[in-house]
């Protein structure tokens, strides 16, 4: 959906007389007002507040700031939030929509790839702590999501390619065709609505038969739970995308290794990642990966539940000890 094709959904969703805008100071400056303009002209009173881009900004200090601006409006039950950005301002502007007055209403306008494919969709909002990533959130379902092409074409490359892992997650998820399509990266690159739609509807499926992540959901962490230690050991230097990455390819090799799957579709996985540009490097060694690996979010008490490929469009979730995690890292 467009944004100038939006507005009687806005009107319908939103009851009260004002919005407030989140965004950061990457996307501010080229869409915040072409939003803010719409939304003012559409009837509502427009707040806007521009945070530091970066995932270094996804952490409580912000989050905070975040609700006293939404308390300084103030902001009520019926009005609502705009998330304009990537995932990072999805995830923790949806976060304070949750939990402001107990939950306002949050629409998500994602402008790079990875928040269009995965993060704008499904509910989930989170900030990051100390110990690692997302690891305070709320479950809280967009009121509605505008995936509008226009905003994806300013996205420089590298941004681009980083929300590429999502979509070549979802072709080894569930999708052989996607897969099969991402291997024209010029046609992808000039024309992502189709993967858009297509990583979407997948999501969507998943989303719908486990909202709150307890089961089959969990199949969309493929790559996450070492990428994410990737990301957390980085500082956050090494981008989600890349991250995520890395951490298919690592757990295609695991996966073939024990025998899970064949070495053509590790292969597979491995050549796709690369033609979009992936540098694979492992910089950090198993033993450090696996000292995060702990405190991640998926983990149940002495066990952790696993997404390994089996094939092209088929992956299963496996639940194993921590310690036979260590030991098949």
């Amino acid at each position: 959906m467009h944004l100038l094709e939006a507005e009687n959904k806005i009107r319908e969703i939103i009851k009260g007389d004002s919005m407030a805008i989140i965004t950061d100071s990457n996307v501010g400056p080229l869409y915040l007002k072409r939003v803010s303009e719409f939304v003012n002209r559409i009837g509502f009173k427009v707040y806007s507040m521009e945070i530091p881009a970066g995932e270094e900004s996804k952490n409580g200090k912000t989050y905070l700031s975040i609700l006293e601006f939404l308390a300084g409006i103030p902001l009520t039950r019926t009005d609502g939030v705009i998330a304009l950005g990537g995932g990072v301002v999805g995830d923790i502007a949806g976060f304070a929509a949750a939990t402001f007055l107990r939950g306002v209403k949050v629409i998500q306008i994602p402008t790079s790839l990875l928040a269009a494919v995965d993060s704008s969709v499904g509910g989930k909002t989170a900030i990051n702590l100390k110990a690692g990533k997302n690891l305070a959130g709320a479950f809280h379902q967009p009121a509605l999501v505008i995936q509008d092409p226009e905003f994806l074409k300013t996205l420089p490359e590298d941004i681009f390619t980083d929300g590429m892992a999502e979509v070549i997650k979802y072709g080894v998820l569930a999708d052989p065709e996607l897969f099969a399509m991402l291997r024209d990266v010029k046609d992808v690159r000039e024309n992502p609505e189709p993967i858009v739609t297509r990583c979407v509807e997948i999501k969507k499926r998943y989303v719908e038969e486990d909202e709150f992540d307890t089961g089959i959901r969990q199949m969309l962490n493929l790559g996450h739970t070492i990428g994410h230690a990737i990301e957390k050991l980085s500082d956050f230097d090494v981008s989600h995308g890349r991250a995520v990455a890395i951490g298919m390819d690592m757990m295609a090799e695991i996966a073939e290794r024990q025998g899970w799957c064949d070495h053509a579709a590790r292969e597979e996985i491995r050549k796709m990642l690369e033609l979009w540009g992936f540098d694979l490097t492992r910089r950090y060694t198993k033993e450090e990966i696996y000292s995060i690996m702990q405190t991640d979010k998926k983990r149940k008490g002495s066990s952790i539940d696993i997404v390994v490929p089996e094939r092209i469009g088929r992956c299963a979730l496996k639940r194993i000890s921590m310690e036979e995690l260590k030991e098949i890292l």
